[in-house]
């Protein structure tokens, strides 16, 4: 792996990813929807090029033939906010993935790399479930999940290898989402109540440094048509991971469990497992949940 083309390159994991890439001697050209990007290393390896992911055989343009071996792709419009129940635009987020994988063949791309989620596990659970009522805020991780169906057929009709890591949770300093980890951390900068669920529900959470170190290790050694868990490796039942974010920042923040009901579904452990990860690719997390945590907060009090 020496040339690879990223979408979504200025956002929270797009920018890591590339700058993880960078300080590995890969060449990048790293596309997103902005006119000047905000977060981008400034390395003689970093061409930026801004491209509407809609607009994909613009590449064409862009990018010679057999000048990129690989395409990671983090492009997707609405993973965070209200966008995220759009089901119109998650679907076309799906195809246009699908789409943009198409192109990369044509450029002489041999590996695709899409950013999943862990929600991929979680909808299919639901949706799998007797009587159940997923609700809307499944529709992202729909979207993904069909994205990952339409994909894993047609990169087997094209010939391109598709590799497909999941993220569980990402946190860190330059997230600006409105995520649990960010808003949970707010509340105790503002010093505002911590309601939770029961919070029995099975979870894990992972650094950014450690996100974008496993993006270049499986985008460099997965196997073709498997997907990855990007996780700590130490999933557990969420009350405990705010207990130690609660502890390790401000131990005058006391949370409450179980004024709030939880709707969502409880994935077993297993869900969460990075076996495959570590032993395929050699990504083992690195950072610990108390001081990531400090290090975001150190890094929310500043902006």
């Amino acid at each position: 792996m020496k040339k690879v083309i990223v979408t979504g390159a200025d956002g929270f994991v797009g920018s890591n990813t590339v700058k993880c890439l960078v300080e590995n001697g890969v060449s990048v050209l790293a596309l997103d929807i902005k006119d000047t990007p905000e977060n981008l290393p400034i390395s003689d390896l970093v061409t930026y090029k801004k491209l509407d992911i809609s607009l994909c055989e613009q590449l064409f343009d862009i990018v010679n033939v057999n000048e990129f071996d690989t395409l990671i792709h983090f492009a997707w419009i609405g993973s965070a906010g209200p966008l995220r129940v759009d089901y119109n635009l998650q679907m076309k987020n799906a195809l246009w993935t699908v789409e943009l994988m198409k192109t990369a063949k044509q450029l002489g791309c041999s590996r695709f790399v899409v950013a999943g989620s862990i929600m991929e596990r979680e909808v299919a659970a639901a949706v799998a479930t007797q009587g159940s009522k997923p609700g809307m805020g499944y529709i992202y991780g729909m979207g993904k999940l069909i994205a990952h169906n339409l994909c894993k057929a047609v990169a087997a009709d094209i010939g391109v290898d598709l590799i497909w890591p999941m993220i569980t949770n990402a946190y860190g300093e330059g997230e600006l989402s409105p995520r649990f980890v960010n808003t949970t951390i707010r509340k105790i900068i503002n010093g505002e109540p911590l309601q939770f669920t029961a919070a029995t529900q099975n979870y894990d959470f992972v650094h950014i440094s450690d996100v974008a170190r496993a993006f270049y290790l499986i985008a460099k050694n997965g196997k073709p048509f498997c997907e990855y868990i990007i996780g700590s490796g130490n999933a557990k039942p969420l009350k405990e991971f705010i207990i130690e974010m609660t502890t390790a920042l401000d131990k005058n923040a006391v949370p409450t469990f179980g004024d709030v009901p939880f709707t969502g579904t409880n994935m077993p452990l297993s869900a969460f497992d990075t076996t495959d990860t570590e032993k395929d690719t050699g990504f083992k997390a690195e950072m610990s949940f108390s001081e990531g945590t400090k290090r975001t907060m150190d890094w929310l009090k500043t902006i």
